[in-house]
Order: structure tokens, then sequence, then C-alpha cells
């Protein structure tokens, strides 16, 4: 009765209208930034306590 085009068209038609990514500037999922950098932020942030704590006791 009605054509749909298929998911996997539908998804390489939007994927042809996206500009290319441009080199160093884009991170291509927003939310695995987000988690990406919130784990370094943490991981830096327990060193530097950590480190802080020993010296503190040393």
């Amino acid at each position: 009765m009605f054509y749909r085009k298929s998911v996997e068209e539908r998804i390489a038609d939007r994927m042809a209208k996206r500009r290319p990514l441009e080199e160093g500037k884009t991170f291509e999922h927003g939310p695995a930034k987000f988690v990406f950098i919130s784990l370094i932020v943490a991981v830096v942030l327990m060193h530097v306590v950590g480190l802080a704590i020993v010296m503190e006791f040393a």
C-alpha cells in the first residue's frame, strides 16, 4: 500500500546528508565525550587526593 524505505536505507540517506567530520575538531558521540572527560577528571582527582593523603601521613 504505502512504500517506506527500510531502516538501513533511511540510515544511509541520513548519513549521506551529513557533512564530513572535521579532523581533530569533532568527537563523534557527545555522551561518550562526556563520559571520557569525566573519567579522566575523576582519575586525576583521585591521584591528587591520594598523593595528599600519603604526604600527610608520611
